[in-house]
């Protein structure tokens, strides 16, 4: 008996989320030491001493179950948002709360609509619960193309619409004006999720308030996480703020105690620690310049970013991506994105990057010499 005939037609054709390939899996397939990882868009300062602090403590405890409410953590979100607990939905992670809100809402035959090149949990948390997904081709620049995603939302009945800003892989951002008149154009029984995972990168001139559209827009549903900036991508833990009737059903299917007592408070201090975040934009500002001024110089073409990686073309990226392996640099191959000639660099440290941008150099001379094929 094959019992996967068990499983529905939908499930079976998932194809599962493929993560960023770890330092000890590289360690263990080539004997190599001194691997620089960027390619899961970790935060390369680590996690508050704050948080570290807080987890320690946290962990006296670790024995009891968390607070399957997460009080705490909701009311820090609560003074810092203005908004209340009825409004907030905490997740293991983003990934967690994306999943939530397609199981609350969707059902077999539902649509979703997406950008294309857009983050890949969109169309599999869809997929899961039997909905179709309706992938809307991007816009000049590998963007979300907002007024052909808000004509596909209307023309098939969509159910939920998912927009990622800044958007991963790709890096690229949508203005706070662009998106408002995206969700005034669309009618109020389509809910949109907005992943605002990167949303601390943002420099200054380009942030915007979307908490305070709630008010204005009760079909809308923001995703954030402690992943990014936060540095605190092992502990899984992020929150989604919406209409309290929203969020009531996201709880309805949220797992009893999903965010971890170690993670909740280790998010309760890192949130508080303003100067942390301050210091991790810094260091993520400087390094983006460092990476791009060096693909530059090596003549390859990228996308503009506003997140913590940017993405690069180049010339048979799977064989390069299998080199910088081999030379001690973990990237991100992004074929799955329909962007088979591109791999996507985290930002790390100055020292990290700077070994990256010398693999990288190494491999393009090798590859101009017949050495890669």
């Amino acid at each position: 008996m094959n019992y996967c005939d068990l499983a529905p037609s939908y499930i079976r054709s998932i194809a599962p989320y493929q993560p960023g390939k770890p330092i000890s899996e590289l360690e263990r397939e080539l004997g190599i030491t001194g691997i620089v990882k960027l390619a899961s868009n970790e935060n390369p300062l680590g996690a508050s001493p704050a948080a570290v602090a807080a987890m320690q403590e946290a962990i006296k405890t670790i024995a009891l179950y968390p607070d399957g409410n997460g009080f705490d953590l909701k009311d820090a979100l609560v003074k810092r948002y203005g908004v209340t607990h009825a409004n907030v939905t905490l997740g293991n992670g983003s990934n967690d709360l994306l999943e939530l809100a397609a199981r609350a809402f969707l059902t077999p035959g539902d649509k979703v609509v997406y950008s294309a090149h857009a983050f890949a949990v969109y169309a599999l948390a869809s997929q899961a619960v039997g909905a179709t997904g309706i992938s809307v081709p991007a816009a000049k620049g590998y963007g979300h193309d907002l007024p052909a995603m808000l004509k596909a939302a209307k023309d098939n009945k969509a159910k939920i619409v998912f927009i990622a800003n800044p958007n991963n892989p790709t890096g690229t951002f949508l203005s706070a004006d662009e998106l408002e008149v995206f969700l005034r154009g669309l009618p109020p029984e389509i809910l949109v999720v907005l992943d605002e995972a990167y949303n601390e990168y943002l420099p200054e001139d380009k942030r915007y308030d979307s908490v305070s559209w709630l008010k204005e827009f009760p079909n809308l549903i923001i995703s954030r996480t402690f992943s990014k900036a936060y540095g605190l991508a092992g502990l899984r833990v992020g929150y989604a703020l919406a209409h309290e009737q929203v969020t009531d059903m996201m709880n309805r299917v949220r797992q009893p105690f999903n965010v971890n007592s170690v993670a909740q408070a280790a998010a309760v201090a890192a949130l508080r620690d303003v100067s942390f975040v301050k210091k991790t934009f810094e260091l993520n500002r400087r390094g983006m310049l460092q990476i791009t001024e060096g693909l530059t110089k090596l003549g390859l073409e990228y996308i503009p970013s506003f997140g913590n990686f940017v993405a690069f073309r180049i010339g048979n990226a799977t064989a390069m991506y299998r080199r910088l392996l081999e030379l001690g640099v973990i990237v991100r191959p992004i074929a799955n994105y329909d962007m088979p000639d591109w791999l996507r660099v985290s930002i790390g440290l100055e020292s990290e990057n700077a070994k990256f941008l010398s693999a990288l150099e190494k491999c393009i001379n090798q590859q101009v010499n017949g050495e890669i094929k």
